[in-house]
């Protein structure tokens, strides 16, 4: 029989129905089963939701909480624990950290039953806390891997599952494909421990605030006012302890987003970078006259940094954060065969401080996962405010200790009468002025005719290298594509890792910020023009 165009197919709609029910039959919440249950007639919503398993891949798992293999729940976590307890083998140890969204405590305490279970050790981080006492923990604790039940700036009814190994840093290939061939195919099948993991102590969090403090020196300039927002996350309690034991002032809160709420009632979207984020800081900063702006996302393992400006205040980029972290490291000495490492897709800048420094330095893909591996690390950064500034410690992005380093850069520049803006300033005259910007196109993949046909010019300007990163080379392969222009104009067009959606990251370099600023703009529109 011919079927009209729009139609819905009565086989797939009964298959789909039997997929839920079977789901049901094998989800242990309550909560969950009853959603999905309301659901078994609701095509569109049963399509969505079993349109395939939420992908494990090197970030882990992230996605929106609800029933169904294509979201966040009890059924998957407890599936993917099972494949990761099996691929770390025997009696393997294991630390669990959580973050404060909706249901991360339950996802955390699922992992350590199945651990349990297994014939492994489970340790439970006390309470939830930032990511980064998690990357600590699992080395200083020896564990064989950690999860962090956590999604990092993501909307509110998102949450996620991130993975790293002994070494503490996030899983690369081929782990990811090895943990996720081991996943269990049905929760039910999955053993689980009603008790036996280990609720670890504050002596762990405050181990991690001892060594964390040690980024900054002990005799450096304090005098400081900072005002800080942990975006309603897990941030603020540890920066305002790591500040105080490093013997600065507390910074002052914005009490408004002081406290976690996994429903982020005062933002939109809580990710500093998202316009608007840190709007009640900058307004706390202007009536208590602070000196710097810090925010945490919500699980702290990003910093961002705003700084009063001509016109009042001003939030930096990533990339002049991440150039700032490295002049002041540069200035305090780097160890003999440190490295400095930054993703393709952040500024160059970082690069030539560190070769007019005689400092190694190094390009990695996108994602900590690749900057915390690479031999040798001394300071790593990418511009999506992440900063790993003590990788002896922490092999991960850490929002907590990069806080307390520029807060220690702006104290001693303000005791010398200069600001984070007098640097940046001044790199701009010694290595030229490098600007960066970057922009989305939703819903779009890497357009075959840029591969097949490259073009040989942008904007009237001539294109002097081309690169299918796919290819790879002196990087592992990836998709996406990185341009050169003949005027130092750097375009990277790549998919995004975790949405449908193209990202491009721009730069130029020119001899003035005015000229760079210009040819960036120039070269926005044609990049637009040439991806519509």
């Amino acid at each position: 029989m011919r079927r009209v165009a729009g139609e819905r197919d009565p086989e797939t709609a009964v298959t789909l129905r039997e997929d839920a029910e079977a789901w049901i039959a094998d989800d242990p919440d309550a909560a969950t089963r009853a959603e999905l249950t309301g659901l078994l007639d609701d095509e569109d919503a049963l399509t969505d939701r079993f349109s395939g398993f939420l992908e494990f891949g090197t970030a882990g798992l992230r996605g929106a909480l609800g029933a169904g293999p294509n979201r966040m729940n009890r059924v998957v976590v407890r599936r993917v624990a099972a494949g990761l307890v099996r691929y770390l083998g025997v009696e393997p140890a294991l630390v669990i950290g959580y973050d404060a969204r909706h249901n991360s405590d339950v996802f955390a305490r699922d992992t350590a039953a199945v651990t349990v279970a297994a014939g492994g050790h489970a340790m439970l981080l006390p309470r939830p806390l930032a990511t980064p006492v998690l990357a600590y923990a699992i080395r200083v604790l020896g564990a064989d891997a950690g999860v962090m039940v956590t999604a990092s700036h993501n909307p509110p009814q998102d949450n996620g599952y991130k993975v790293y190994l002994g070494d503490g840093s996030q899983i690369v290939p081929p782990a990811d494909e090895e943990i996720k061939a081991l996943i269990a195919p049905r929760a039910a099948d999955v053993p689980v421990a009603d008790d036996g993991w280990q609720t670890l102590g504050d002596d762990i969090v405050e181990a991690y605030l001892e060594d964390v403090i040690q980024v900054v020196a002990p005799d450096s300039p304090r005098d400081l006012r900072v005002v800080h927002t942990a975006l309603h996350g897990v941030g603020s309690q540890i920066v305002l302890d790591a500040f105080e034991a490093a013997g600065s002032a507390p910074p002052i809160p914005v009490a408004a987003q002081q406290q976690p709420d996994p429903d982020f009632p005062t933002v939109a979207f809580p990710n500093p970078e998202e316009a608007g984020a840190i709007d009640l800081a900058l307004e706390t900063a202007r009536l208590e006259n602070a000196d710097l702006v810090i925010a945490n996302d919500p699980d702290a393992d990003r910093c961002a940094v705003a700084v009063p400006d001509v016109d009042g205040w001003r939030m930096l980029r990533g990339d002049e954060v991440g150039a700032l972290l490295g002049y002041h490291l540069l200035a305090r000495g780097i160890p003999e065969g440190g490295v400095f490492a930054n993703s393709i897709v952040s500024s160059r800048l970082l690069a030539a401080m560190a070769h007019g420094n005689g400092v190694r330095h190094q390009e990695t893909l996108t994602g900590f996962k690749w900057i915390s591996r690479v031999p040798g690390l001394v300071y790593g950064y990418e511009e999506a405010l992440g900063y790993c500034v003590d990788p002896g410690k922490v092999r991960d992005k850490d929002g907590v200790s990069a806080a307390l380093l520029v807060a220690e850069l702006a104290a001693t520049l303000k005791a010398a009468g200069r600001t984070l803006l007098d640097v940046l300033r001044e790199l701009d005259v010694r290595y030229g002025a490098h600007v960066t910007d970057s922009f989305s196109i939703r819903g779009a993949g890497l357009p075959s005719a840029l591969l097949e046909q490259p073009p040989t010019q942008i904007a009237g300007i001539a294109v002097a290298g081309f690169e299918d990163l796919a290819q790879g080379g002196e990087l592992p392969p990836t998709e996406g594509v990185r341009i050169h222009l003949a005027d130092r104009t750097r375009i990277i067009i790549r998919p995004s890792g975790t949405e449908p959606k193209l990202k491009v990251y721009l730069e130029a370099i020119a001899d003035s910020r005015e000229a760079a600023v210009a040819s960036l703009a120039t070269i926005n529109g044609a990049v637009r023009d040439l991806l519509s």
